[in-house]
Order: structure tokens, then sequence, then C-alpha cells
């Protein structure tokens, strides 16, 4: 994951648009398909870092770090540190996270309908 020149034209357009527009700017913080993702299995329940690793099994351990930590910086997971030995870490959806909830199903409701329509099963 690279990040984006302060200084460039691109960073620049990308934020004066989240400005404008409000859903460019809930996107910003959930898009791409890992952080998506990674909120489709929190909504259920706190999960560790090798819980949710196992549920995404193509990502790399260190783009699931970065994600995790966008998702952090931007309060919509939580990330506990219990005192224990072995460190045991949980991280799970904010409030603000949860209210992603029927945002989720309801994208989820669209992706049938548009895989459907576009690629029927042959």
């Amino acid at each position: 994951m690279t990040k984006i020149k302060e200084t460039s034209t691109n960073f620049a357009n990308k934020k004066a648009l989240a400005n404008e527009c409000l859903e460019v700017y809930a996107s910003n913080i959930i898009g791409g398909q890992w952080s998506l993702a990674i909120c489709c299995y929190l909504i259920n329940g706190k999960l560790r870092f090798g819980e949710l690793k196992k549920c995404l099994p193509n990502i790399t351990e260190r783009m699931l770090t970065l994600q995790l930590r966008k998702l952090e910086a931007n309060e919509i997971v939580k990330r506990t540190v219990y005192a224990e030995v072995p460190p045991r870490v949980e991280y799970e959806l904010t409030p603000i996270g949860y209210k992603l909830k029927s945002i989720i199903k309801e994208l989820e409701s669209w992706g049938k309908k548009h895989k459907a329509q576009w690629y029927p099963i042959r």
C-alpha cells in the first residue's frame, strides 16, 4: 500500500473531492477490497489477528496489519491488547463501525443482483 505524496495533484484532487462529496469521503475510509472485507467479518463480533487471517487467506500479514491500522486510525476498528502471556489482541468494530452493517448488507444485495444479471451461472 503506497501513500500518495501530499504535494501531488492527485492528493489535492482526492482531498478536494472528499471535502465536496460525503459519499467519496466515506468511500475513501472503507474503500479497497481488504478494508471492506475486514469490516464484513468483524460485523459478527471480535476477532483476533490470526482469525482474521484465516478468514482472508489471500491477504498478506503486512497488508492485514496496514489495513487494520488504517481502520483503527479512522476509528472504524478498535484494537484491544490484553496483558497476558502470550499477548492477546482482539479487533472489533467501534460503534460508528457497526453503523456500516446496513450499508454492507445493502452492498451485498446489490452485488448479488448485479452478478446475477451480468454473470449468470452457465
